[in-house]
């Protein structure tokens, strides 16, 4: 059972690619996505992995990854780890603006289920979740418009509202728990209050699917250094600027050894103290410096 629960958002700071194994159209190496929405996700196994993997380089003791992990499997000592995490929900995505360079972008459905994960860990999200009609838009930033337009990839939605105080209220809160503290952020923080827009569930799924970073990679004979004839695929990355956001769940420790017991309280504070705020890398293609993402940890 657990006692302790959290989420935490992930902000990505370059392109990530979670890899789905296996490919049905002509990307060769497709991103994870949910089955009902088709929007990009990371499982919380590969999360977990990521931060197992890298939890001691971030300044976690050694001697504390099983409790929390769980032994190795082959280990003699069995007993299940006390941090768990579940997959990650995407919440806004940037798109491609002809005014400010990007937007984040997100919709109803988007924004109220993370509101519903807030509030299911007792960190209540008082947004207002507007209704928005195909092809319109709601933002805070009337400078993103031209006319009463906004131009997103090679499409233009009507403004439903330029001045939306439910949008602006909503990229200020996201800005203030999804983003770290720090000079580095200021930017990310302001353009997140700022340059946030709603679309409809319709026409945020477009880029959902569309809107991906696909790269084109050729494998190279060692013996010639040249691509092999055949060697040519597709790998298709989440953009960096994207915002997700996950479950993070604690229990009590279960080595079933007395000496070795940490309430849940205890367990839930030594991985935050490891991973918020903190680079991770979650993903493949680590040797191109993919997959790095800030986390920070919201309790209730």
């Amino acid at each position: 059972m657990f006692e302790k629960h959290a989420a935490v958002f992930l902000y990505a700071v370059s392109p990530v690619h979670m890899g789905a194994g296996q490919a049905v159209g002509v990307i060769d190496n497709p991103i994870q996505r949910e089955r009902h929405t088709g929007h990009p996700c990371f499982a919380g196994s590969g999360i977990k992995g990521a931060v197992r993997h890298g939890f001691e380089a971030l300044g976690g003791d050694k001697s504390l990854m099983d409790r929390l992990f769980g032994p190795d499997a082959g280990s003699s000592d069995l007993h299940a780890g006390a941090v768990s995490f579940g997959d990650a929900q995407l919440v806004a995505l940037p798109v491609r603006s002809l005014k400010g360079g990007y937007v984040y972008a997100t919709c109803p459905q988007a924004i109220s289920r993370a509101q519903r994960l807030l509030g299911l860990i007792g960190a209540k999200a008082d947004w207002a979740v507007p209704t928005v009609a195909e092809g319109h838009c709601l933002l805070a930033n009337a400078n993103l418009l031209s006319g009463d337009k906004l131009h997103l990839e090679a499409f233009e939605y009507v403004a439903q509202e330029k001045d939306s105080a439910a949008v602006k209220a909503m990229g200020e809160d996201l800005a203030t728990r999804a983003l770290p503290d720090g000079s580095g952020y200021d930017f990310f923080r302001t353009k997140l209050k700022s340059d946030l827009i709603i679309l409809s569930d319709t026409d945020f799924a477009y880029f959902a699917e569309n809107a991906m970073l696909v790269e084109p990679h050729v494998c190279i004979d060692p013996d010639t250094g040249a691509a092999k004839g055949t060697g040519l695929f597709y790998t298709e990355n989440l953009p960096p600027e994207s915002l997700l956001v996950a479950p993070m769940l604690a229990s009590q420790t279960r080595t079933g050894r007395k000496d070795d017991h940490a309430p849940a309280e205890v367990v839930m504070s030594q991985i935050k103290a490891v991973i918020n705020g903190k680079l991770l890398q979650i993903g493949g293609d680590v040797t191109t410096g993919r997959g790095l993402v800030v986390a920070q940890v919201v309790e209730g």
